[in-house]
C-alpha cells in the first residue's frame, strides 16, 4: 500500500534534511581529522637518512587511529586520499561504511574468493536493466522499487572497489588507472547509468509531462504543439472562470529528447573531468615520490584543496544520479530534469576553473 503522497513528502523532507546535517558535519570532522592528524602517504620515517627538520615535525602528528572510537575498518575518516576527498557523500560516508560491514559480516574478502570484484560489477549492470525496466513503468510504486534498485546498484558499485582494495592490502579510495580492473567498473558503471537513462527516455515518452498555459484562447497556442492534437486527450482544460480557461498540452518528444540529452551531457562531462583531476591530483600529490613530501603534505592539508574537492563531492556523476533518483521517487522526474538541464554546466563550469587553477598551483609548489 503506497503512502499518501503528503505523509511521504514529510518522511522524505525528514530524511533529507538529517542526511544533510549528516554530510555536514562529516565534512567538518573529515576537514579537522586531516588538519590535527597524521595522514598515512605523508609519513616521514627514518628511513629518509636525514636530519628531522622542524617542518618535519610538524607533519608527524598524532595518529588518528589511535584517538578514534570508531574502528578504521567502517570508519571513512581514518585514511584520507585524493580520491577519498572528491568521493560524493552518500557513497564515502553511507555506502562506504556499508559496504565494510557488509564484507566483515559475510567474508566476501577473506572467504567468498570466488566472488571477484568484476563479478559484482556485472552483477550491478544486471541489477540496472532490471531497474530500467521497472522505470517505464506507470506505477509509482514500481518506479520507486526502480529508484532502490538503482542505489542497489550504486552499493555494488562501492562494494567491488571495496572489496578489491582489501584483497590487495589497499588503504583508502585510490583509482588504479589503466588496470583491467580500472576498466571493467567504469564501463559497468557507464552501462548502469545508459540503463537508468533510457528508462526514464521511455517513461517520458509513454506519459509525456504537460504545459500549461492560463487564460489563453486554444486559437493562441504555439502551432508545433496543436499540430499533432487530434483527441480531447491531448489538449485537457482544467477550469473554466471569468479569466479564461487553463490549457496543458504534451511536451513534445524532441523536447523531452533534448531536455534529457544536455542532462546526461552533463554526466558525461562531469564523469570525464572528475576522474582527469584524481589522476591529476593523485599524481601530484600521492604518486610522484620525488617531489617533496612537506610540500605535498602542505598542498594536501591546505583550505584551498579541501575547497577544490568538495566542489567535485556535488558536481561529480554519482552526485547526479542521486539527485535525480530522488526526483524519481519523489515523482518530479520532469521538473528537476528541466531545473539543472542548463544551471549544471554552470556548476561544472566552476568547479573545472577552480580545479585548473589549483593544479597549476600545486604543480608550481610542489616541484619547485
Amino acid at each position: 500500500m503506497m503512502w499518501p503522497s503528503s505523509q511521504a513528502s514529510k518522511i522524505l523532507t525528514f530524511l533529507l534534511l538529517i542526511t544533510i546535517l549528516y554530510c555536514i558535519c562529516m565534512d567538518t570532522f573529515l576537514f579537522l581529522r586531516i588538519q590535527k592528524y597524521n595522514i598515512d602517504i605523508y609519513d616521514v620515517g627514518p628511513e629518509n637518512g636525514t636530519q628531522e627538520t622542524s617542518t618535519q615535525k610538524n607533519i608527524q602528528l598524532e595518529n588518528y587511529e589511535d584517538v578514534t572510537w570508531v574502528p578504521c575498518h567502517i570508519n571513512p575518516l581514518c585514511h584520507p586520499t585524493v580520491k577519498a576527498l572528491m568521493v560524493d557523500h552518500i557513497n564515502h560516508y553511507i555506502y562506504g561504511p556499508l559496504c565494510a560491514i557488509v564484507d566483515i559480516g559475510l567474508g566476501i574478502s577473506e572467504n567468498m574468493l570466488f566472488i571477484t570484484p568484476n563479478i559484482i560489477s556485472f552483477f550491478h549492470v544486471f541489477v540496472a536493466c532490471v531497474g530500467a525496466k521497472l522505470l517505464t513503468c506507470q506505477n509509482l510504486a514500481l518506479r520507486r522499487l526502480a529508484v532502490v534498485l538503482f542505489q542497489l546498484r550504486m552499493f555494488l558499485d562501492d562494494l567491488d572497489g571495496h572489496v578489491a582494495r582489501e584483497r590487495k592490502h589497499i588503504k583508502g579510495e585510490r583509482s588504479e588507472v589503466g588496470t583491467l580492473g580500472y576498466w571493467v567498473d567504469g564501463i559497468c558503471d557507464l552501462l548502469g547509468v545508459i540503463a537508468m537513462m533510457i528508462g526514464i527516455l521511455l517513461y517520458l515518452k509513454n506519459n509525456p509531462p504537460r504545459r500549461g498555459y492560463k487564460g489563453t484562447p486554444v486559437s493562441t497556442l504555439p502551432y508545433h504543439q496543436l499540430k499533432e492534437i487530434n483527441t480531447s486527450e491531448d489538449i485537457e482544460k482544467e477550469h473554466t472562470a471569468e479569466v479564461g480557461i487553463s490549457y496543458k498540452t504534451k511536451v513534445s518528444f524532441q523536447r523531452i529528447v533534448q531536455v534529457l540529452g544536455l542532462f546526461s551531457g552533463q554526466m558525461m562531462l562531469s564523469s570525464i573531468a572528475w576522474n582527469r583531476y584524481i589522476d591529476v591530483y593523485q599524481d601530484l600529490l600521492e604518486n610522484c615520490t620525488q617531489y617533496d613530501v612537506i610540500r605535498r603534505a602542505t598542498m594536501f592539508k591546505s583550505g584551498l584543496f579541501f575547497f577544490a574537492t568538495a566542489l567535485w563531492r556535488v558536481v561529480n556523476p554519482h552526485s547526479y544520479l542521486h539527485l535525480l533518483s530522488l526526483a524519481v521517487f519523489c515523482d518530479k522526474t520532469w521538473s528537476f530534469l528541466k531545473t539543472v538541464h542548463y544551471s549544471g554546466y554552470i556548476c561544472l563550469v566552476i568547479a573545472v576553473a577552480t580545479s585548473e587553477y589549483l593544479v597549476e598551483n600545486i604543480r608550481s609548489y610542489v616541484v619547485s
